[in-house]
């Protein structure tokens, strides 16, 4: 009998305790979701149906210049990042092992930033034009031609020159695993060192170069500041317009169903890409790499090509803004920039350390549980990175609104007391949309880190009398702390360059870095923001010196 009552009560514990995991992974799932559900419900049931308006007149200008901006961004970002990643991986020549790293560093630029510099260096009044008609005598823009930087055109080439980094970084990864067998069997069989990139190394690193492409494109689709200030109709400034300009938050939530689509489009053909080949590695994946040793006019064009996107996407961007902040640093640092910096700071930690909890209860649940279900759960977790800041900006504030409408006429009904809002348009939304939307970075650098981690590890805890919840403080955080202290970092940079989200939800008169540089560089005074601007560049650092260190280590090459 006590044998029988001693079952029940260990299978009563087992069940709440399974209980309680499933309940928080699920429960994180279903938060979110709960932004995608929100567009695609509201641009079901809107309370003004404006989409047959919408689909007669700026929808169709929406898509095709949305199509035409992935295009052109996608083709100019391979490009870059193929022939990069192959030069300084397969060839040898001045200044190589210097761009293995610096090709990264335009990375760190955000698109606006660097939409704005330009903008400021090529128009009629900057230093580029007042150069020309100072050395050719021309008086006005009659004179000459020069280029329109704020068009369709221009935009594609600031967007290129700061998300080629993507495809940069997983082509060399993959050429760097590539077995030295098959471009020795490639030389053999008479392949030039051209054909043998072309026959070989790019069909094998055609699915890395798609998850590249695909990042690349939803990126893109995310822009809001640099096609917001370059006058381009495209989705995400349609979604703003939308629902700012034209007070129709049910025509906006329509648009950003379409950009859904549109992801979920992307990510289709990205797996599909990925599916239709598989690969293996052969016994001298870890040899040395010897690559082709350029001389002459090759070896400085290769140094040319490496430089040219560092330069432009990188260098010149730095040194005007940190021109401009030396020469105005009494103006710049002020108790105003001081604030707007701290509030940058205080989202970017606060939402930086929450993904890293939630990314814990994840990846320990199915370290735990090896279930289909938790893996789904997790699997729907990292939904949010795939949306762009526009669209999860509506579907925060839907549901948040619709909970601060609740209890405010419950409050009304029951004690006359009006409760205001709660938590949209607080700083919680704005936490709230940065964990939704970069909770798949945590996730996937801390279950990479556990994974590292033997399960007998594990078990030999358990049998020391440790719970699960004491075997992850006292055994996996300590051996995982590298991998939490790099997705804290990552998420912490991305947020502090996200603008679209921010730029929404922000609270009234609370500005962050991002939304500072966004409303000055906007009404033509970069001079008064680039301190700001440069701090972003700064930090974007970080993160670009954790990925060159990480892919350089995979592979030794002379």
């Amino acid at each position: 009998m006590i044998r029988e009552r001693d079952v029940k009560q260990r299978f009563s514990k087992k069940s709440r305790y399974l209980f309680g995991w499933y309940s928080c992974t699920w429960g994180t799932a279903l938060m979110v979701a709960l932004p995608v559900l929100s567009v695609f419900y509201l641009a079901l049931f809107p309370k003004e149906n404006i989409w047959g308006h919408l689909a007669e007149t700026v929808l169709p200008v929406y898509i095709t210049t949305t199509l035409a901006l992935m295009l052109g961004v996608g083709a100019l970002s391979i490009a870059t990042g193929v022939c990069g990643a192959w030069l300084v991986t397969m060839c040898r020549f001045p200044g190589r092992r210097i761009f293995e790293w610096a090709l990264l560093l335009p990375f760190a630029v955000p698109a606006y930033v660097i939409a704005y510099v330009y903008t400021d260096l090529l128009e009629y009044s900057g230093a580029v034009q007042i150069f020309l008609r100072e050395l050719f005598g021309w008086q006005t823009a009659r004179d000459y031609w020069f280029p329109d930087i704020r068009t369709l055109g221009g935009a594609i080439l600031m967007l290129a020159m700061v998300l080629y980094p993507y495809i940069y970084l997983l082509a060399r990864a993959s050429f760097l695993e590539q077995s030295t067998t098959i471009h020795d069997a490639s030389r053999t069989l008479g392949c030039t060192p051209w054909q043998s990139f072309y026959r070989v190394s790019l069909p094998i690193a055609r699915p890395a170069i798609a998850v590249g492409l695909s990042l690349v494109s939803m990126e893109t689709i995310n822009d809001f500041g640099t096609v917001d200030y370059f006058a381009v109709k495209s989705m995400s400034a349609g979604i703003y317009d939308t629902w700012l300009n034209m007070s129709n938050l049910g025509g906006a939530a329509q648009i950003a169903s379409m950009m859904m689509i549109f992801v979920v489009i992307l990510i289709s053909l990205e797996r599909l890409a990925r599916t239709k080949q598989r690969q293996f590695h052969s016994s001298d994946r870890f040899k040395t790499l010897t690559g082709y040793r350029l001389s002459g006019w090759r070896a400085w064009g290769a140094t040319l090509l490496c430089g040219l996107p560092v330069v432009t996407g990188f260098v010149i961007p730095v040194w005007i803004l940190a021109g401009y902040a030396l020469s105005n640093l009494d103006q710049l640092w002020t108790s105003n920039f001081i604030t707007h910096a701290s509030h940058s700071f205080l989202l970017s930690s606060c939402a930086a350390l929450l993904t890293i909890v939630v990314a814990l209860l994840l990846a320990y649940s199915k370290r735990l549980h090896k279930t289909q279900s938790l893996k789904i759960a997790a699997q729907f977790s990292s939904l949010g990175y795939a949306m762009p800041g526009a669209v999860l900006a509506i579907g925060v504030i839907i549901p948040l609104a619709a909970f601060d409408n609740f209890i405010d006429a419950l409050m009304e009904e029951f004690f006359n007391l009006s409760t205001g809002l709660l938590l949209s348009g607080t700083a919680f939304a704005v936490v709230f949309a940065y964990v939704v939307r970069f909770l798949a970075v945590s996730v996937g650098s801390v279950e990479s880190s556990l994974n590292k981690i033997t399960e007998s590890m594990d078990m030999a805890s358990r049998s020391l009398g440790h719970s699960p919840l004491q075997t992850l403080t006292k055994v996996h955080l300590p051996l995982i702390k590298g991998g939490i202290l790099t997705a804290a970092l990552v998420v912490f940079v991305d947020c502090m360059k996200e603008l679209p989200a921010t730029l929404i939800l922000r609270p009234f008169n609370y500005d962050t870095l991002a939304t500072y540089v966004y409303q000055y560089a906007s009404d033509e005074m970069l001079e008064a923001c680039s301190l700001a601007a440069l701090l972003i560049v700064l930090v974007g650092i970080i993160p670009v010196i954790l990925l060159s260190r990480t892919i350089s280590a995979t592979r030794e090459s002379n």
